[in-house]
């Protein structure tokens, strides 16, 4: 049987989480490979809103076994609150219905520390991070200091762990004037948590061999977008981790020939929270329109998000780079009652009479980008709830159709309301 990735084809934000809710009744494992609690899904069931940050999005769907993958960075603070949370609205979270990977890496207070800390040194030249610790805990990771969930087990190991980790987060601190990190008060609240969390450790690799052997379907779940990817995004004003596909095999312990379709999540527009280049941003009445009609505000943080046009060249180059099959496209009704709509199909630079049909990598030349746009009629008809393609006004079919042309991607599915019903399936990314 097929497996599925889902990823966001932009700068995150694009309606992930409904989509992975609606798959997810067609998967027996829904996978979160990387990133932590920076990012946030909300999902509309029955009219009743679950707003996930950490938790896999199939977690709220009886009889799926969700899985927290090593890729994870976790608060286990916040990951302890959104169980009980979500228990609180009902969901079903036990042992038997949730397996965290013992290898994923902890996020500390002084990671959130550290992180706020940079955040205010950089003044104007913030680079928007949510405070949460994410880009710190990664760092720890990778100079291989970081605490992870399997070392709750030992508290000798725990201890040492943290002394090490701490001390060398204090340097910093103590020189940028902030209040140095106490390792003892961050070791007792950890112990206090053990027990919880600890019933939920495994070996997320083992599990998923075990699945693979026995036909499981697998759906993994990526946060943000393929644009804030630590390698390929608009760095520096990027998350801490890879968010393209190929890192649902690292990030969950498969391997890469293990994924299988790979679903980039695209909004009919655009949209961006926090810092960085954003060529299409639209800072009049229609980006405004957009903001409002979406509910443009982050999950997580609350953030205003910054809205404007599609662009179709940064799309299609997410798709070359994570390796896109298809595209499930979310929110066509925002666009609803527009007049003129414009689509970016290439940018210039300084005026030059050269057009770039790629979004280039350098700083300078993504703050220099100047949209090319083409434009299209829009439509006054409602597309919002639509579950047909007949249900489409005839230059909504005629805007996705061109979409499709610009990013050379398909579009698999067609989301029009946050419900879970309303999508339009065109193919289905399991196969059947």
């Amino acid at each position: 049987m097929a497996n599925v990735a889902v990823i966001g084809a932009q700068w995150g934000d694009e309606g992930k989480g409904k989509i992975v809710d609606w798959l997810s009744s067609r998967a027996d494992v829904v996978v979160r490979f990387q990133g932590g609690h920076n990012a946030g899904h909300t999902l509309v069931i029955d009219g009743v809103e679950y707003k996930l940050s950490l938790l896999p999005s199939g977690i709220v769907r009886p009889g799926k076994m969700s899985v927290i993958g090593n890729g994870v960075v976790i608060d286990p603070s916040h990951l302890l609150k959104e169980i009980d949370l979500l228990r609180s609205q009902g969901a079903e979270i036990t042992p038997q219905t949730l397996l965290v990977s013992e290898s994923a890496a902890l996020i500390l207070p002084v990671h959130q520390a550290v992180d706020a800390a940079r955040e205010a040194l950089r003044g104007e030249q913030k680079i928007g991070t949510t405070g949460r610790g994410i880009g710190p805990a990664y760092e720890d990771k990778v100079a291989r200091r970081a605490v992870r969930l399997g070392d709750l087990a030992s508290e000798s190991t725990l201890a040492e762990k943290l002394d090490a980790l701490v001390a060398h987060h204090n340097v910093w601190l103590a020189a940028a004037g902030q209040p140095e990190a106490n390792a003892k008060a961050i070791y007792g609240d950890l112990l206090a948590m053990r027990d919880q969390l600890l019933a939920f450790s495994g070996q997320s690799w083992r599990f998923l061999a075990a699945a693979r052997s026995d036909n499981k379907r697998i759906l993994f779940e990526g946060a943000q977008g393929v644009m804030l990817d630590i390698d390929h995004g608009t760095y520096p004003f990027v998350t801490s981790s890879n968010t393209v596909a190929g890192q649902a095999a690292t990030g969950a312990g498969i391997g890469p020939t293990d994924i299988g379709f790979v679903l980039g999540i695209t909004k009919a527009y655009t949209t961006r929270v926090g810092s960085g280049p954003f060529p299409t941003e639209d800072f009049g009445a229609d980006g405004d329109r957009m903001g409002e009609r979406g509910r443009e505000f982050g999950t997580v943080t609350g953030r205003k998000r910054r809205c404007g046009w599609f662009d179709a060249v940064m799309v299609r180059q997410a798709g070359h780079v994570a390796g896109i099959s298809g595209m499930a496209l979310t929110k066509l009704d925002v666009l609803d009652g527009f007049d003129m709509l414009k689509i970016c199909i290439g940018y210039q630079i300084d005026g030059s009479d050269k057009i770039l049909d790629y979004f280039p990598s350098g700083m300078g030349a993504q703050a220099a980008c100047k949209p090319v746009y083409e434009e299209m009629p829009g439509w006054q008809d409602s597309t919002f709830r639509a579950r047909s393609w007949a249900e489409l006004p005839a230059n909504a079919v005629k805007y996705i159709r061109r979409v499709e042309e610009l990013t050379k991607m398909p579009v698999t599915l067609l989301s029009t309301s946050p419900e879970r019903e309303d999508t339009i399936l065109v193919k289905d990314p399991f196969g059947g």
